[in-house]
Formats: structure tokens, C-alpha cells, sequence
């Protein structure tokens, strides 16, 4: 009780209008952490913000918590599950941090104070920002949508121009600077061809900053740029410049910090950067880099060839590359090296056991040719490591690379290439595999790499002190959240929702577990959710966790099997039972498939796919289903 007591004199609670318009008339700086009522303030950061007050011992700083679902003017936050903290002064939005960051926190909240102080003390004009999550929803969403067409119709880029990609970083797009910079960006004369809003991932910005990857800085770059949203640019040159990347690196500055204000004064690192991490803006640092960030970014993209004789375009896309058993065993890391020097980015990336079933069915136009039985027997050999390249014109590319189909004529006609370099002796069939047009790849990797749902569930022992850092975990982790909600279940509910169980000896027990307090439902969207989101789970006992997957969620939060923090469905086909029993019928875009057992088989969409013996095949699941484990 005594902490709640603490907790409550840092943070003022506002719960309704008439709060909200006196927390707003406060003086001073006010730092507001808005939540929803099914989740609550966020507790991470709370240690962090009682450590701030104390240390600056400000009068004119403030703490608040408020509820939007019962405040009419924070009605634009409803229904979401990102932390998201505001700062006024003097009644005005001056800063939005979203996401529990807890040193960019920390930063802004100093930063804001002393602006606030200096406009209190010597009446100079504070400047107002807007959020975007205010902006009316339906607008939004005509918006996204409108730059989803307009990526998808392949803006084209011709030959003449050279292109970069700029980034607004999250400290800048925190401050609400990103549309002063686009303003700014446009006065200088620079085209923008294509934007747009976008929160990477960790994993998505291990992947961008790979070539950094050895510098001592590289875990805190990848949590910076991870931690919020930022605005990517596609910025074709100003009048008279030959190429855009020099002339944006110029007009952005240097990196570090100081050596911009002291040797470029008027760059927007200068202006709007406050350390070498938090510069607020990146550029590509030459024309092949920006050829990746591109692709890396709009895979569908397109642009003239540089070479073009007759007109044709050359694509910024994607193809699907298969690496069969024989040679992933044993040549991998080679055959990738070769695929990253060769310029491509690789956008998607698994390793799949396929069954017989799968392959007959992404073969089926080849299940009666006389090669069929070699090509099953290679293909159901051990695990494929199936790829999604990005890169200007991929496919063609990708097939150059790879050389004809046929091994024999491979080794004669271009023993360079890859087929040649990696057959296997004595095998006919070739080892690699790409996709036969731009159409192709898409429905290929569409088949490997299809859309899914899951239930997640946060238990009852783990709503309490870790519910956040999972939220957070979820969201960082590229998840969509489709549905959610926090419940207590009653007895015959979560007899019902485990009755595959019901004969087992720890069902009553889990059952009670279950009952003894609130737990939140969440349906999650992604390429592979099923799998992905037990690998982030990591395995039901906690023991096991901490020995093969030190950083999964059962490992650091669980304290035993029992009490092991989190749920999720082990395959498409109980994710579409539960999802129904938790939400009833829902609308999705994701269409559930699987036939329930233990490897899931994801039957093809798209059966008109051409076919050969260089085509690949959907893919399974390899994770066993544990009927007898009550905490899949």
C-alpha cells in the first residue's frame, strides 16, 4: 500500500475532463503518460520518473497519468496498447514520445524544462507541436492507404535521376519535427517521390545497420531506431546536382554532433541533432547503399536501367530463393555471402522441414514426370532455407546468377554460376532455386511467408509486473494486434478453453490458475505468427527456457511451469478454435489454415503457379504440438 501511496503523489491520476483541464493549466512542464483502462499507466517507467524528480528538484515539473477512455480530449489514444507519454507547457503539446524508452525519456523531459523555464522566464514564444495519432482516424487511414496504392503502382524513376533514402530518426519525429523537416527538405529543392511512417522493428533494424554491426555503438543505434516512429524519404536530386547522395549528406551534416555545429552550422544534424546517436536524420552513404535502403524499404519501387538501350524499366522487387537440403547442410553461409555481395537485401528469411504432402501439392502440375520422385526425395531431405531478395530487378538478377536449370548444362555453358558451383555429385537436381517472373516470386513468397494469426495470452502472474515490457516486446517484434482484450475468466470458461485437457492430472490446477485473476487475450498478425510468437514465448518450462532461449519471455519472467507468463496457440488451426471461442466471429484479412496436427501444412494459394524442377514449395511448421503441456 505504501508504494501505490508513492506512486500516486508522483504521478497525478486524471480520470476525467474536469482533471484533464487542470493538469493542462499547471505550470510548468508536465509530463503525461496516457493509457487505456484494460492496461494501465506504464509501471516501467515509474522508478525512472521518481528518479528525474528527485535529481532535478524542479517545482515547475509535473507528473501525470490519464485515462483516456474516460477523458473526451484524449479520445484519439483509445484502443491502443503503445506507451505514449505527452508534455505540455502552459496548457500546449510541446513533445510526444511514444513507446517506454527510457533514456529518450529521460532526455526530452530534460530538454522540455529548460525550454519551458526559458519561455516562463524570459517570455520568449514556446512552440507548439501536433501529434499525428491525433489527426482524424478515417483520414489516416485514406492516407496510409493512399501511399500503399501509390507504392504499389511502382513510381518510376528515370534513368537521369539519382535517388537516396532519408530517414527522420524517432528523436526527431518525438519532438513533432518531421513535418518542419519535410518542409525544410522541399526549400532546399530536393524531390520527394515516395514517404512514408514507419517503426522498425529490432530485428528489421539489426538488418538496416548490419554494416555497423562491429562498432560499439550498434545495440544502442538498434534500440534508438526501434523505439519509435520514423519518417522514411525517397529523395530524387535538386536542379543541376548529378547525384543526390553527396548533395544530401552535405546539406544533412556530419554525423557526430559536434563537429556539425562547429563545421556546418546550418545542416539539420546542426540544428536538430543533440548528440551523435540522436542526429535526427540519416542518409545513404553512396548510390549502392542507397540501391539496398531502397529496396529494403520499397521493394516495389521502380526505376529505369542505367543501361537501358530500348525503354524498358528495371524493378526494385522481390524473388524468392530456395536453398535445398543437400547444399544448406553443408555451404550456407557461403551461398548467403554471395547473395550479399551480390547487392540483395534479404527481406524474409526461414528454415522449413516440408513434408511429402506440401511438396506434391506446390508440385502438382510434376507429380506424374519421371524426375518427380528424385525431386521429392531432395526436397523432403532435411530442412530448405527459404529467402525473400529485394533488390533491382531481383528476379533477373537472381536468375543470372543462378544459371540454366539443368545441372549438366550449368556446369558447360557457365561454371561460374551458382548451380554449377554447388551440385551435388551424382544428384540431377539443381540446388537452388528462383522464382520465373516478378508475378511468380510474389505468389511464391506469399506460399512461404503467408500472413497468419495467433492467440496470445498474458497470464494472471505475469499482468502485474511484466505486462508492459511483453506489450513492448510484441510491438517491437513487428506484431500487429488485431484484437484484445483483459478478462477474468470464469471456471467454465477456461474449462472450455483447455478442454483438450481435460483428462490430464494438472487440469483442475491449471484450470484455478487461470481463474485467479485478470489475463489478457490478444490476437497477433504477422508473416509466421503461430511460430514466431512461441519462439518468443521460448519453451513451457522455465528452466528449459533460461538453458536454449535465455532471451525468450518464459525465461525472464516465468517462475515455473505452471506459472509460466504466457500463452500462444501451437498451430493455425487451434489459433482459429481459440481466436473464435475468446472473440467470436471476427473480420480478418489473414485467412486461417491447417489441418491440426503436429506439422502444420499451409495449403497453396494460387494453384496456376508454374512449376518446374526449379520451383520451391510452401512451408511447415516444425515445432511439435505438446498435447500433454498445458502452457503451449
Amino acid at each position: 500500500m505504501a508504494g501505490k501511496k508513492k506512486e500516486a503523489s508522483l504521478q497525478a491520476s486524471v480520470t476525467n475532463q474536469e482533471q484533464w483541464e487542470e493538469v493542462l493549466a499547471t505550470k510548468g512542464l508536465t509530463v503525461v503518460d496516457v493509457y487505456q483502462q484494460w492496461c494501465g499507466p506504464c509501471r516501467a517507467v515509474v522508478s525512472l520518473l521518481r528518479k528525474i524528480k528527485n535529481e532535478l528538484a524542479d517545482d515547475l515539473l509535473h507528473f501525470a497519468t490519464a485515462e483516456a477512455d474516460s477523458i473526451d480530449a484524449l479520445e484519439r489514444y483509445r484502443g491502443k496498447c503503445e506507451p505514449t507519454f505527452l508534455f505540455y507547457g502552459g496548457g500546449e503539446l510541446v513533445a510526444v514520445l511514444r513507446g517506454a524508452n527510457a533514456p529518450l525519456l529521460q532526455r526530452i523531459i530534460v530538454e522540455e524544462l529548460a525550454k519551458e523555464k526559458l519561455v516562463l522566464e524570459q517570455g520568449g514564444e514556446r512552440k507548439a507541436v501536433k501529434d499525428d495519432c491525433l489527426v482524424d482516424d478515417e483520414k489516416r487511414d485514406e492516407d496510409k492507404m493512399s501511399q500503399q496504392s501509390e507504392n504499389e503502382e511502382s513510381i518510376i524513376v528515370p534513368a537521369s535521376k539519382s535517388y537516396t533514402i532519408a530517414i527522420i530518426k524517432p528523436d526527431a519525429v518525438a519532438h513533432g519535427k518531421a513535418n518542419e523537416l519535410i518542409m525544410k527538405i522541399q526549400d532546399a529543392g530536393f524531390e520527394i517521390l515516395a514517404q512514408e511512417e514507419r517503426t522498425l522493428t529490432e530485428v528489421e533494424a539489426r538488418d538496416f545497420y548490419q554494416h555497423k554491426a562491429e562498432e560499439a555503438c550498434f545495440e544502442d543505434l538498434v534500440q534508438f531506431m526501434s523505439s519509435g516512429p520514423s519518417h522514411i524519404l525517397v529523395l530524387s536530386q535538386v536542379e543541376g546536382s548529378d547525384n543526390v547522395v553527396p548533395t544530401w549528406r552535405e546539406f544533412i551534416g556530419p554525423a557526430d554532433i559536434e563537429e556539425a555545429r562547429r563545421e556546418k552550422p546550418q545542416s539539420l544534424r546542426a540544428q536538430y541533432g543533440t548528440q551523435t546517436l540522436f542526429n535526427a536524420v540519416h542518409g545513404s552513404e553512396d548510390i549502392d547503399q542507397a540501391s539496398r535502403e531502397l529496396a529494403f524499404f520499397f521493394p516495389n519501387f521502380r526505376t529505369a536501367s542505367a543501361t537501358e538501350q530500348d525503354g524498358e524499366e528495371e524493378r526494385v522487387e522481390r524473388t524468392l530463393a530456395l536453398i535445398r537440403p543437400d547444399v544448406a547442410r553443408e555451404n550456407r553461409e557461403e551461398i548467403l555471402a554471395q547473395i550479399h555481395k551480390s547487392g540483395f537485401t534479404v527481406a524474409l528469411q526461414k528454415e522449413v522441414m516440408l513434408t511429402e504432402e506440401q511438396v506434391r501439392q506446390f508440385y502438382f502440375q510434376h507429380v506424374e514426370e519421371d524426375y518427380f520422385p528424385l525431386l521429392l526425395r531432395s526436397m523432403t531431405s532435411g530442412p530448405v532455407l527459404a529467402l525473400a531478395l529485394a533488390g533491382a530487378g531481383a528476379v533477373h538478377i537472381w536468375k543470372n546468377i543462378l544459371g540454366p536449370s539443368d545441372v549438366n548444362r550449368a556446369k558447360e555453358e557457365s561454371p561460374d554460376c551458382l548451380r554449377a558451383q554447388f551440385a551435388v555429385e551424382n544428384e540431377p537436381i539443381n540446388q537452388l532455386h528462383g522464382s520465373e517472373s516478378h508475378e511468380e516470386a510474389e505468389r511464391e513468397i506469399s506460399f512461404f511467408f503467408p500472413k497468419q494469426q495467433t492467440l496470445a495470452v498474458i497470464k494472471p502472474d505475469a499482468m502485474e509486473e511484466h505486462k508492459e515490457k511483453i506489450l513492448e516486446e510484441i510491438s517491437g517484434s513487428g506484431f500487429s494486434v488485431t484484437q484484445l482484450k483483459e478478462t477474468v475468466l470464469s471456471r467454465e470458461m477456461a474449462e472450455e478453453f483447455y478442454r483438450e485437457h481435460r483428462e490430464k492430472p494438472f487440469f483442475k490446477q491449471l484450470v484455478e490458475f487461470m481463474c485467479q485473476g485478470p489475463c489478457m487475450m490478444l490476437i497477433l498478425t504477422k508473416e509466421n505468427a503461430v511460430e514466431e510468437w512461441r519462439a518468443i514465448m521460448g519453451p513451457a518450462d522455465p528452466d528449459q527456457a533460461k538453458a536454449t532461449s535465455p532471451n525468450s519471455l518464459r525465461a525472464r519472467f516465468a517462475s515455473d511451469i505452471l506459472h509460466n507468463s504466457v500463452h500462444g496457440s501451437s498451430n493455425e488451426q487451434q489459433a482459429e478454435e481459440k481466436i473464435h471461442f475468446i472473440f467470436g466471429d471476427i473480420c480478418s484479412d489473414t485467412e486461417l489454415t491447417g489441418d491440426g496436427e503436429t506439422n502444420t501444412t499451409v495449403s497453396a494459394k494460387g494453384q496456376d503457379n508454374s512449376a518446374d524442377e526449379n520451383t520451391g514449395m510452401s512451408r511447415s511448421s516444425t515445432e511439435e504440438t505438446s498435447e500433454g503441456d498445458p502452457h503451449n
